[in-house]
């Protein structure tokens, strides 16, 4: 079954993939960095945040989604079965409230979760293949691990437009856009400074020249000097607590 689901999902996403990990998201990251910079093509980036997506997955959503997809339909009544339905009570001091139906989320703890959820968020991403973005071999390249996603564009009328798309279709998959986390990000051509002029919902994207990505040290000169550093610095650190406590 999770066969079925996963050949559905963009090799794109690699959060919890066979093979994939976060090494690979920070690899493909760095080498786009990289190039543009060698090629002197600005780069811009676009780091989205959601709110707890994994409560806000629609039932109904969902499985709208999965009927369009080519997977079994024996699989299809396992998974229906595991979520319609649902009822949920809630204890306090004692007393149990009325039952009500659970219509939102995925499971905690069941394997299948993460791959309906990257399902469902491939399905946003999917509806932007007409907007123009950073392509790759003529595909769109926008990095995704599990709920964290990094739109890339050329220029900022070209990455407002993308993320004005993006927004429309992940409110109306009913995924929690979190506007004032969201922040963005530009590797000029040269180096100087550019501005990134992204609006969302009436308020303006954050333009940082620091992103911590996945635990790595994102920087708006395209360069890894910074997370050298910082890691130089916590093997010191390491080295000195061993020498101090005599391990």
């Amino acid at each position: 079954m999770r066969k079925g689901l996963k050949s559905e999902i963009s090799p794109n996403q690699v959060g919890f993939m066979p093979g994939k990990g976060i090494r690979n998201a920070i690899f493909t990251l760095s080498m786009l960095m990289e190039r543009c910079t060698e090629m002197e093509k600005h780069l811009h980036l676009c780091f989205i945040d959601y709110f707890k997506a994994f409560d806000k997955v629609r039932h109904v959503e969902l499985f709208r989604m999965l009927e369009k997809l080519a997977i079994d339909w024996k699989d299809l009544r396992v998974i229906r079965n595991l979520y319609w339905d649902q009822t949920v009570s809630v204890r306090i001091e004692g007393e149990h409230s009325d039952f009500e139906p659970i219509k939102r989320g995925v499971r905690q703890g069941c394997v299948m979760s993460p791959d309906l959820f990257y399902l469902y968020s491939e399905m946003i991403l999917r509806n932007l293949d007409g907007i123009s973005s950073l392509k790759i071999n003529g595909e769109n390249l926008n990095l995704r691990y599990v709920d964290n996603t990094v739109l890339t564009a050329e220029c900022g009328k070209q990455l407002q437009k993308f993320l004005d798309a993006a927004v429309l279709e992940i409110e109306r998959m009913g995924l929690p856009f979190n506007v004032k986390k969201t922040e963005c990000m530009v590797i000029p051509k040269k180096s100087s400074i550019t501005k990134c002029n992204l609006v969302s919902k009436g308020e303006q994207i954050k333009q940082v020249t620091k992103f911590k990505y996945l635990g790595y040290l994102i920087t708006s000169d395209g360069r890894c000097t910074s997370e050298i550093s910082k890691r130089i610095d916590m093997a010191k650190d390491i080295l000195k607590n061993k020498t101090s406590t005599g391990k």
